[in-house]
């Protein structure tokens, strides 16, 4: 099934009356231009390039060369914040034998790119952007050999149907243990590499976040909310201790999985896949006890229910449900969260199927206290530059936007693909995505 991304507003808000999304809209753009201050630290704008990750750092776990080529772009394209990707903290954790991995071997060579980004966004846009570096163990995504090699909070068979992994790859107490160390000294890593924050990582079914739904797992980290959380809030609260008082410690966080109890986080036993976000938000309200100031909000599983975090024009399935009512849950969802911990900053995900009415929408929700600050996940990708046309056009250019093909995915999925855009991007990924699966950028 396919379906078009917005290319004019006045499409939006057609089809947004038509199905009743009550999405806000503002042609105030100047409310995106405003500076948010995190401990010492000036984001200076309200546009956040979302960490997608390339698949393309070299065999030590360096970035590689399209990494650096990807940050070039994102430093000049003028966010005031951008997401670095996910970067494993142990070997045994990668989601693909070429993700990035810190560790004390290497942290030159992070070191450099962090000041090449920063010179190079300063150079183009005059703005230095915080970069926050997103610290992740991937759980039952493990593959750091090129196959799967799962290491799982507990057996799910909504995801394993009639083949169910070997209680052996369920890991233990004591190996969690060992992730909040390599999570905390990951954290420790990335503040002597210049990176300006740290997120633990809690989204997207990867371990960290499956813990936040192992209700029927024993022990110290399944069952209860406490334990459940544990993982999250020890290793949020250890970076915190490690780190300099103005480092920024955060986490990008599902809050609604979009599983049925006891598979799914923010639902209740008995309501089906019905959001409830009474545990997210007792969670994010521990967090802020701890003094953490920032946080990144999404839902879904990219992998298993992708039109829950980024809805699609074409994907893999057909979904019954428009993507405009999947954008309008994940940006009210993170609205109920704002509500709830108005003294957080908060981030939202979900734009790029908004097309050139993203921005609209964002200045809406920010206008209204929706959320602080627009993270933009494909379109960075297809158009690095989204946030200086923004700023400086009043809007984004309908040639130039994510059109929500997937095509990135597609080559992600393959074993060895470095993902990026077909569509935009065609001169460097096209040809990858030719070898890689086959087709060209028409399809």
């Amino acid at each position: 099934m396919i379906r078009k991304v917005y290319t004019t507003t006045e499409e939006f808000t057609q089809q947004n009356r038509g199905l009743e999304c009550e999405l806000p809209f503002s042609e105030n753009l100047e409310v995106l231009k405003n500076e948010i201050k995190i401990n010492d630290k000036s984001i200076k704008n309200r546009l956040a390039c979302q960490a997608m990750e390339g698949c393309d750092g070299n065999a030590d776990g360096t970035p590689g060369e399209l990494t650096l080529r990807r940050y070039d772009r994102f430093a000049k394209g003028g966010a005031g914040l951008i997401w670095y990707e996910a970067t494993a903290v142990l070997p045994e954790g990668k989601a693909n034998p070429r993700q990035l991995y810190i560790n004390e071997n290497n942290l030159d060579t992070f070191k450099r790119q962090v000041e090449r980004i920063k010179e190079t966004a300063i150079k183009e846009n005059g703005i230095e952007p915080v970069v926050i570096m997103q610290a992740t163990h991937s759980g039952r995504y493990s593959k750091p050999e090129g196959v799967p090699a799962p290491l799982i909070a507990y057996n799910n068979p909504i995801f394993e149907k009639d083949s169910p992994i070997s209680s052996e790859r369920i890991v233990t107490d004591e190996y969690i243990d060992r992730v909040k160390e390599a999570l905390i000294n990951a954290s420790s890593l990335a503040e002597k590499s210049g990176f300006d924050g740290v997120d633990i990582k809690a989204c997207h079914r990867y371990l960290n976040c499956e813990l936040l739904s192992a209700y029927k797992r024993e022990g110290r980290y399944g069952g209860d909310f406490y334990n459940r959380t544990r993982l999250l809030r020890e290793s949020i609260l250890g970076a915190m201790e490690i780190t300099g008082k103005n480092f920024i410690v955060t986490s990008r966080m599902n809050v609604y999985d979009g599983f049925p109890y006891p598979y799914g986080f923010g639902v209740n036993e008995g309501s089906g896949i019905d959001i409830d976000l009474s545990e997210p938000v007792e969670l994010i309200k521990i967090l802020s006890s701890y003094g953490v100031k920032l946080l990144n909000i999404t839902m879904g599983n990219p992998y298993f229910n992708p039109h829950v975090n980024r809805p699609f024009a074409k994907g893999g399935y057909t979904h019954e449900e428009h993507p405009l009512e999947g954008v309008t849950r994940m940006l009210r969802g993170i609205s109920e969260i704002k509500r709830e911990v108005p003294e957080m900053k908060i981030i939202s995900s979900a734009m790029s199927y908004l097309g050139i009415a993203a921005p609209f929408v964002a200045a809406g929700f920010i206008e209204q206290g929706g959320f602080d600050i627009a993270g933009f996940g494909r379109t960075v990708f297809a158009y690095p530059d989204f946030a200086n046309d923004i700023l400086k056009k009043g809007g984004m250019d309908k040639n130039k936007i994510c059109i929500c093909c997937s095509k990135c995915t597609e080559i992600m999925r393959t074993p060895g693909g470095t993902p990026g855009c077909v569509i935009r991007d065609k001169d460097v990924y096209a040809p990858i995505y030719k070898k890689q699966c086959g087709g060209t950028e028409n399809g």
